[in-house]
């Protein structure tokens, strides 16, 4: 448990200081890194054109559309010519239509969701043009919305900024200054970030075994910084070589955290009044403490189920005093890999450090919830904007339950915001269930489950969840590498991250538009322990009623069985 509480005391001070900074940044004030950043900055805009001038609402989304269009007409094209192309030394091969497809939505949507090994399924130039490249611009791409979406809310006015400003400045000045102190320090661990071929040599059993090397370093670093997740090695962040060491676990895991929490000390700041300078401001610290809720009670869950054991395993007469170690590696134990399990689910990263598909049933189900309520921090910038979507809800229900006139920072809730609230709130659900139902009814998705009955079921409930979560893990079990997989979750990740973007900049753009009014004794109190607790309760209730008849065929009758 010890571990446990380094990484999460370790975790709070980084992540306010992290916050003022990312909160400077998005208000575009001086940093310490202007100097050396804007020269950068000015050379870029320059070479692409950018004029510096305020979008409307519709001109923002728009410039978020279509350049992340072109990045993916240009990503798919370059999958599908890699063996002609240079940094090829293992002589990969072209990568299929629709894995190509399947590949690149999943990249440029944050998701990192793979249906290939990397070491086998990418050259060098696809893992750095194509892969780490998108690891940059989708996560610069979800800040940019969410620091867009945070300004509407406080605006007064039609602007909300520049989208290719505020896209620059966060890779500039956020993502790669914190990527390259991250791969320094993995590689003092014994990551590798080479461009030398695989390399095999002989093991102490007199055996051949290849090496898979390559620029493993930098895609790590960015991977867990921008929650990205998709991992160089097939096995992910088990393997030694991208997670050599219970330090480089610990910085992992610290760098999946820092942005998704410093997102809402950021909000929290902008939204406090300029005279208090608070460290945190309420508002902020109201959200803060609901996500912090729900998180320590799946991370509790997790560590308990795993740290039990497998039942049947106890009744063959095999000790578990580690816990349930199956599908875990021994150098991290249960503690580290319950807290990398939580973590990477809960801030939507993606990366895994064991194999969630071996887990016990409420283990499973775990990070299994988290991504279907997508709220508990959630993935870079998109996570806060989905947790306001129940901050305004809750408000609605709870002002409509006590009388009060439904008031967020003195813009009133009206009927067209809240029919988008609920849109927005019921599409992620909508995509994860009708995409499972199609799953489990057609041929071409029963071909892809390895395991009959309650597991399967779950199998399939994980990979639509993380798809339309845009988290990226998978049970692994699942042989997902079909037309039918790649496509269907191909658009499972793409209506999951644009759509609900698209709705949440709108909703933002109308309480901007409000005539703003004062606070009154009438005025439902939306930053003290009142409001969190019903804020973590409503959250909890929606996802009950949304998924409960689903889970409950899925980890929960799997729990009962292994129990009978």
């Amino acid at each position: 448990m010890w571990q446990i509480a380094i990484i999460l005391i370790m975790y709070v001070p980084l992540v306010i200081v992290t916050g003022h900074y990312l909160f400077r940044v998005a208000m575009q004030q001086v940093t310490w890194i202007d100097p050396i950043m804007d020269r950068l900055d000015g050379f870029i805009f320059k070479l692409c054109g950018i004029k510096r001038v305020d979008m409307t609402g519709k001109q923002y989304v728009l410039s978020l559309i279509l350049s992340n269009a072109c990045m993916v007409f240009i990503g798919y094209i370059l999958l599908r010519i890699q063996a002609i192309l240079f940094l090829n030394p293992n002589k990969i091969d072209n990568m299929e239509a629709s894995l190509s497809f399947n590949t690149i939505i999943s990249f440029m949507t944050n998701t990192n969701l793979q249906h290939y090994s990397g070491e086998s399924g990418l050259s060098y130039l696809s893992q750095m043009l194509v892969i780490i490249f998108m690891m940059f611009t989708s996560a610069a791409t979800g800040y940019a919305a969410c620091m867009a979406f945070c300004r509407r809310i406080v605006a007064k006015t039609d602007t909300i900024g520049n989208f290719f400003v505020d896209f620059v400045r966060i890779i500039t000045r956020i993502l790669i200054p914190l990527s390259i102190v991250v791969s320094v320090i993995l590689v003092s661990q014994g990551t590798p970030q080479t461009f030398k071929a695989n390399q095999t040599v002989q093991t102490i059993e007199g055996k051949l075994q290849d090496i898979a090397l390559g620029p493993v370093a930098s895609l790590e670093s960015i991977k867990h910084i921008g929650t990205n997740g998709g991992g160089f090695y097939g096995a992910n962040s088990t393997t030694p070589f991208e997670n050599p060491t219970v330090i480089s676990n610990m910085i992992e895991m610290l760098s999946m955290m820092l942005l998704p929490g410093a997102c809402v000390v950021a909000f929290s700041l902008m939204i406090a009044s300029r005279k208090e300078k608070p460290i945190v401001g309420k508002q902020g610290l109201a959200i803060f403490v609901a996500m912090t809720m729900l998180f320590l009670a799946g991370l509790v869950i997790v560590y308990i189920s795993e740290r039990a054991g497998n039942p049947i395993i106890n009744e063959l007469g095999i000790t578990q005093q580690l816990g349930s170690m199956e599908g875990k590696e021994m150098r991290f134990g249960v503690a580290q890999s319950a807290l990398f399990t939580t973590v990477t689910t809960a801030f939507t990263t993606g990366s895994v450090n064991n194999m969630h598909d071996t887990l016990t049933p409420l283990g499973g189900l775990v990070p299994m919830f988290n991504m279907m309520l997508n709220v508990v921090f959630g993935g870079k910038g998109v996570g806060l904007m989905n947790m306001m979507m129940y901050v305004l809800l809750t408000i609605f229900i709870a002002c409509l339950m006590i009388g009060r006139t439904p008031q967020f920072l003195g813009k009133k809730i009206e009927e067209k915001e809240m029919k988008l609230i609920a849109l927005c709130i019921l599409i992620h659900p909508a995509i994860i269930l009708l995409f499972s139902a199609l799953a489990v009814a057609l041929p071409q998705g029963v071909a892809g489950i390895t395991n009959p009955g309650a597991h399967g079921l779950s199998q399939v409930l994980y990979e639509f969840a993380s798809a339309s979560a845009n988290n990226g893990s998978g049970f692994e079990g699942l042989s997902d590498n079909s037309v039918f997989w790649n496509v269907t979750t191909g658009l499972a990740m793409f209506f999951g991250r644009y759509v609900t973007i698209i709705i949440q900049l709108a909703i933002a753009s109308l309480l901007a538009k409000k005539m703003w009014h004062h606070d009154s004794i009438g005025t439902l109190k939306t930053d003290n322990t009142m409001f969190t607790i019903l804020l973590v309760a409503i959250v909890l209730m929606i996802g009950a009623l949304t998924f409960l008849p689903a889970i409950a065929l899925g980890p929960i009758t799997e729990h009962l069985q292994l129990y009978a």
